[in-house]
């Protein structure tokens, strides 16, 4: 089962299970997302217009990460005056994970699960970038969790007395010339 929904004034054709990358919506990594605004549902050869939309048929699906697009680059030029300004533009999009497609009497749902990978991780995973990995896995959503689990008992030494540091050995005077002429 399939449908058509449009977001963001463009129009995709989607199914249970698929990856869909739209323009920004608002909302948290793993939050819920439904589209009313269902143009068509199709089914094998069964299919259901609307007009302008099927009542009653709904698409939800989940939020995986808000983020930057590829960048566009803008050129200007006019021949022979000299002049050329060039500049780039990086459009805000939303990945989304297509849960379910609901209408007509029939109800599709994908039976995986979400994962919450934000794509700058799996590409810094896949280049081996162990430091940018750390640090991508220190600010995801999921983490956070485990930060303040790791961070309690640093809070719980901290509290108790802690012990003075030593203080480094000073370095011995340089001999001055009159001393070596001894």
């Amino acid at each position: 089962m399939y449908a058509v929904i449009k977001t963001g004034g463009k129009q995709y054709r989607v199914q249970a299970g698929d990856l869909l990358v739209v323009e920004k919506l608002d909302g948290e990594p793993g939050a819920e997302v439904a589209f009313g605004d269902v143009l068509m549902l199709g089914d094998g050869e069964a299919i259901t217009l609307g007009a302008p939309l099927v009542d009653g048929a709904q698409v939800s699906a989940t939020l995986i990460e808000t983020r930057k697009g590829e960048k566009v680059k803008i050129f200007k030029k006019i021949r022979r005056q000299g002049y050329r300004r060039t500049k780039g533009h990086r459009q805000h999009e939303s990945v989304l994970r297509v849960t379910s497609v609901a209408g007509a009497g029939k109800t599709d749902k994908w039976d995986g699960t979400v994962d919450l990978t934000p794509k700058a991780l799996l590409d810094a995973r896949a280049r081996n970038l162990k430091n940018v990995v750390a640090e991508l896995e220190a600010a995801a959503p999921a983490a956070p969790a485990k930060a303040k689990a790791k961070a309690a008992p640093k809070a719980a030494a901290a509290t108790d007395e802690a012990p003075a540091k030593k203080a480094a050995p000073k370095k011995a005077a340089a001999k001055s010339s009159d001393d070596a002429a001894e």
